[in-house]
């Protein structure tokens, strides 16, 4: 018998039952919503919203026989007559459908994500920018090629790399001390970062090599250091955020990265770069991602793994190979 699946408002857990009298079959959005909504839940979201807005969405759909969302339907239907016009309300189902979209573009080419600014509440949220490994590149030859050879070119080269390649936080990497870069033992000691953690962050052979060759540049220029911080300026100081923030966009517009995006980039895109990539490859390698989830949280820093799922957002082809597994997953169940 087919199931159904119905999900409360007032609770994030799934109460599943037989399909309604009368019901041959469900669409193909209803079929896509239920897997939708549990992958969510799956992933530790609350479905206050979504499980309550969504069903009534796809509902509305099928009256209108409309088989995809597009971003003409999405507005028709959050500002229905019946709906109250306040921008919190539109907002909040602005939201949900687009959150729906973003899965289904992984599914169905007909669908039109609603962008980002359509009926906006007080916040607005915009997906993050993802380098390419081109953007990365391009980054580390700007650097090279147009900043101080003395120094800066180094420093940025070498810092740009080991934020790509570990995914740590700006002020981790600008923080670190020579005493927390463990050459011999491959491993960054980062004290006391966000929500007062500590923790060891292993890296590989290759950025190993570089903040090696980084080190011994620094200590050439810059014999009797002032400071103890591993990355430092042309005068041997610390490194200043701001200043960071500034050669930064100066590299990304020398480049030409970022050009047109609604978002520009900016030195935390590295990190959800990192975690977007990380999932990306275990999704298509095979890997049990719920199961080394939270490995990738410790090793980021994340107090909650459920932080960590959060840059599924961040790439619609992200989604869909979550709900490729998910449907791989279901598939197995319904055999045995």
């Amino acid at each position: 018998m087919k199931r159904f699946t119905v999900y409360n408002k007032h609770d994030t857990s799934a109460i599943s039952g037989p399909a309604l009298a009368g019901d041959e079959a469900m669409s193909a959005l209803q079929d896509a919503l239920t897997d939708y909504l549990e992958l969510r839940h799956n992933l530790g979201y609350k479905l206050a919203d979504a499980g309550r807005l969504l069903p009534r969405f796809v509902a509305w759909l099928e009256e209108t026989e409309q088989a995809s969302i597009t971003i003409q339907n999405a507005l028709t239907w959050c500002q229905l007559p019946e709906v109250p016009s306040e921008s919190v309300v539109w907002s909040a189902r602005m939201t949900a459908v687009r959150g729906f979209a973003r899965y289904l573009s992984g599914i169905d080419q007909n669908t039109q994500v609603p962008p980002t600014g359509l009926l906006p509440s007080r916040q607005r949220w915009r997906a993050p920018f993802v380098f390419t490994a081109e953007d990365i590149a391009a980054l580390m030859s700007q650097a090279d090629t147009s900043l101080d050879p003395r120094l800066p070119a180094a420093t940025y080269t070498t810092l740009i790399g080991l934020l790509a390649t570990t995914g740590l936080r700006i002020g981790e990497a600008i923080r670190l001390t020579r005493m927390d870069v463990d050459l011999v033992g491959s491993s960054l000691l980062i004290r006391e970062s966000k929500f007062g953690k500590t923790r060891h962050v292993p890296v590989e052979a290759s950025t190993v090599a570089a903040l090696r060759r980084y080190a011994r540049q620094r200590d050439r220029f810059h014999p009797k250091p002032a400071t103890n911080s591993f990355f430092v300026t042309i005068t041997g100081k610390t490194l200043l955020y701001p200043v960071v923030q500034k050669t930064f966009r100066g590299l990304c517009v020398d480049a030409g990265i970022g050009v047109g995006v609604a978002k520009r980039p900016h030195l935390h895109a590295f990190r959800h770069t990192f975690a977007v990539m990380t999932l990306v490859g275990w999704y298509q390698n095979g890997v049990d991602v719920d199961a080394h989830l939270p490995y990738l949280s410790t090793y980021l820093g994340h107090r909650d793994p459920r932080f960590t799922y959060w840059y599924l957002s961040a790439a619609p082809e992200l989604l869909a190979l979550a709900a490729d597994r998910l449907q791989q997953r279901n598939d197995g169940r319904a055999q045995s």
